[in-house]
């Protein structure tokens, strides 16, 4: 599969602006706030600057919502989340992300790959940030469902227009328009 096109210079603006630096590889936006058209997350191709690999396929940018989630990072929900969720389905979440990230890499590529599942993860939960930009892109991550559960109204989903996807993650179907979303 070739490589994402390169985004618009607005988006390449707000994505470098939103994480402090440029990007050090392709990425694509795949969610934004539908009130400003910003970025919220995107995804990364497996490979930063050629060949070295890349093991987070999805990126939360949002502010508003990195900021939310780490006051729930900080109240101990990584260490709950480890002991909260059910391990065969977040097992599963990380297959599910690493295959999808693993189709991403052309069949003829010979050296490093990425490796994990979320976030780099081989198993169970490193950071709550990877798993909502997993959630967030349709994926129904089982710690965010967990944390949404544990902490209500701690997350300000709201207001966020999913896709489009790049080429090789068009299989993603936000959560919102599956049968029996709220």
């Amino acid at each position: 599969m070739a490589r994402w096109p390169d985004p618009a210079p607005a988006d390449a603006e707000a994505v470098a602006r939103l994480l402090s630096r440029e990007p050090e590889g392709p990425y694509a936006v795949v969610v934004r706030r539908a009130d400003t058209g910003m970025p919220a997350v995107i995804a990364c191709w497996p490979f930063m600057g050629g060949a070295t690999p890349m093991p987070t396929l999805f990126w939360l940018l949002d502010p508003i919502l990195a900021r939310e989630v780490s006051v729930v990072e900080s109240a101990g929900a990584v260490r709950q989340a480890r002991s909260a969720v059910d391990a065969q389905e977040l097992a599963e979440a990380h297959q599910r992300y690493r295959a999808l990230r693993d189709s991403l890499v052309p069949r003829s590529h010979t050296g490093a790959r990425p490796s994990g599942g979320i976030g780099g993860t081989r198993q169970g939960v490193k950071c709550l940030h990877a798993h909502m930009a997993w959630h967030l892109v349709g994926a129904g991550d089982p710690v965010i469902a967990w944390a949404g559960q544990t902490y209500p109204g701690a997350f300000s989903l709201s207001g966020l227009q999913v896709g489009p996807f790049p080429p090789g993650l068009e299989s993603l179907q936000p959560l919102s328009s599956r049968a029996g979303a709220r």
